[in-house]
C-alpha cells in the first residue's frame, strides 16, 4: 500500500501532473495541501475519471487540503475539533482534513507559516500546533491506525536546512516551534520519514535558484501512530517531482505500507 503527502500548490495549475504521477507511482492514497481552490472548483471528475474518490476542503483562493484515494473514503471529518480561528470575522482555515481510508485513519494537515517571529500569525501557528497536538492525543489513545501528514511549515533540526544561519531570527526554525513539532512524539506519536528517509529535502524556494543549488528545507513529515508506524517499510523523496516546468516548490513524500 503506497500513501504520500504532497503541497501542490495549486491543483488546478497542476492537476494533470498530479494524475500522471499517481498512475507513474501506483500511489493509493494522496493527501494534498495547499489546493487554493473551493470544494466545487477541486478537478473532481478528472480523479475520478482515473478511479480515485475525493475528499476537499477549501474555502476560498488560500490554503485548502484534500483526500485522493483508490482504496474508499470514509467518515471525512474537515477541520479538527477545537481548531483555533483565524482573520475577521474568524474563520477555522481550510488547513486540516482527515479520512478512513482501508482501514487508515489518515489526515492532511497544512500548518500556518507563522510569517514571522513578531507577526500575529505566528502565535497562531503556535495555537494551531498545539491544538492539533491536543487532538492528536486523543486520536491515539482510540488505538486505530493514525497518520498526520502534509506541510508542517517546521524544519525540526538544523539539518533539515541547508544553511542555519540564513535563518538566524526566522520562523520555522524557532525554539518553540521545533518544541511544539516535538510535542507529538510526546503525545505517542512516531515521525516515521526521517527513520527511513534522512537527510533529505522537501521544499526549494521558486527564487534565487534555490533548487538548482540544493538550498532546500525539510518541512514535510508524517506523524503516525506506533501500529502504523510498524507497518512503515519504506519512505522516499521524490526529488525529480521539483523538476521541469510547473512544478510545485514541495515534492511528494511517500510511505511504503504492508498490507494486513
Amino acid at each position: 500500500m503506497r500513501i504520500a503527502t504532497w503541497n501542490v500548490n495549486s491543483i488546478r495549475a497542476r492537476a494533470e501532473r498530479v494524475l500522471a504521477w499517481l498512475e507513474r507511482t501506483d500511489t493509493d492514497v494522496l493527501l494534498l495541501q495547499e489546493t487554493k481552490v473551493r470544494d466545487e472548483q477541486f478537478p473532481s471528475l478528472l480523479f475520478e475519471a482515473a478511479g480515485y474518490e475525493v475528499a476537499s476542503h477549501g474555502l476560498n483562493q488560500w490554503n485548502g487540503v484534500a483526500i485522493v484515494s483508490r482504496l474508499g473514503i470514509d467518515d471525512v471529518q474537515r477541520g479538527f475539533d477545537d481548531q483555533p480561528t483565524w482573520g475577521e470575522p474568524p474563520v477555522a482555515e481550510a488547513r486540516a482534513i482527515g479520512a478512513t481510508c482501508a482501514g487508515l485513519r489518515l489526515w492532511s494537515v497544512y500548518v500556518p507559516n507563522g510569517r514571522t517571529l513578531d507577526d500575529p500569525h505566528y502565535e497562531y501557528k503556535l495555537r494551531w500546533l498545539a491544538a492539533l497536538r491536543d487532538q492528536a492525543a486523543r486520536w491515539v489513545l482510540a488505538g486505530e491506525p493514525l497518520a498526520l501528514m502534509g506541510d508542517w511549515n517546521v524544519a525540526p533540526l538544523d539539518e533539515d536546512v541547508w544553511d542555519i544561519e540564513v535563518f538566524d531570527g526566522a520562523t520555522h526554525v524557532s525554539a518553540p516551534e521545533r518544541e511544539a513539532f516535538a510535542a507529538f512524539g510526546a503525545a505517542g506519536l512516531v515521525e516515521i520519514t526521517r527513520q527511513l528517509a534522512p537527510g533529505k529535502y522537501t521544499y526549494w524556494d521558486y527564487q534565487r535558484l534555490r533548487f538548482p543549488r540544493n538550498e532546500g528545507m525539510r518541512i514535510d513529515f508524517a506523524w503516525t501512530s506506533p501500529a502504523l508506524a510498524e507497518r512503515v517499510q519504506q519512505v522516499w523523496i521524490d526529488r525529480d517531482e521539483r523538476k521541469g516546468k510547473g512544478a510545485s516548490d514541495h515534492v511528494p513524500v511517500v510511505l511504503e505500507l504492508a498490507r494486513t
